[in-house]
């Protein structure tokens, strides 16, 4: 899937996080904010790059402000982030993308 336009998904409460995707410049961009990135960062990381590659993106800027999200949670808010980027509303694949 390639990446239209910036897209946006979650928010900075409490227990969330708040994914922002940007066409990328060939490659997997990761940028992580989070109070906790000592104790989770790599676990963060991979929960993000492993929803990406079952998305099939590998071209894409994402940028991750974490406030105690569930990996649950950030798989929901990169699909979501994704999907907004190209425009696809209906008929979304929710769990089934991701495995």
């Amino acid at each position: 899937m390639e990446i239209k336009k910036p897209a946006m998904a979650g928010t900075l409460e409490s227990s969330d996080c708040q994914v922002t995707v940007e066409p990328g410049d060939g490659s997997v961009e990761f940028n992580l904010e989070s109070a906790v990135i000592n104790q989770y960062g790599n676990q963060i990381r991979k929960i993000v790059m492993e929803t990406l590659k079952h998305l099939d993106v590998d071209n894409v800027r994402i940028s991750v402000v974490d406030k105690g999200a569930l990996d649950c949670t950030i798989k929901a808010r990169v699909e979501g982030a994704v999907f907004r980027s190209v425009d696809q509303y209906e008929k979304l694949p929710w769990g089934g993308a991701i495995r």
